[in-house]
């Protein structure tokens, strides 16, 4: 499999994600039962902006897997961040939900970001300089 189309499908996806959370931060805290909250829109605008900046990254090198290791982490801190929201919740089903949606999404990031390691060897891949033709 091409990992390189993995690490850039994972850009186009956080660029979209993130762009929903930048801007209806309140229609997701109330779908998550946390309306009215303005550290959950607050968080959640941020969570976005991160997403956006992972996004960009991998758009800008999918096959670097340093890029595809940035969303695991990011998936670690959603998921503290939806354990603590657990509490206050008025929609416990629904949080349990986007807990669910980032394992899976953690899944599939360790997965891309495992295959770019395998397929350029290294966890930060360098660009070899190159001696110019007919030097």
């Amino acid at each position: 499999m091409d990992m390189k189309k993995v690490g850039l499908g994972l850009g186009v996806f956080s660029i979209g994600l993130g762009a929903l959370e930048v801007t209806a931060p309140g229609w997701i805290a109330k779908k998550l039962g946390l309306e009215g909250s303005k550290t959950a829109e607050t968080t959640t605008r941020i969570f976005g902006a991160r997403e956006l900046l992972a996004g960009a990254m991998l758009l800008r090198g999918p096959a670097v897997s340093t890029n595809a290791w940035n969303r695991v982490i990011g998936d670690t801190v959603d998921a503290g961040a939806l354990l603590l929201a657990l509490r206050s919740s008025t929609k416990k089903g629904a949080v349990a939900g986007a807990l669910a949606f980032v394992a899976g999404a953690a899944a599939l990031d360790w997965w891309a970001a495992q295959g770019l390691d395998q397929e350029t060897g290294r966890t930060f891949p360098v660009i070899v300089d190159r001696e110019p033709v007919g030097g």
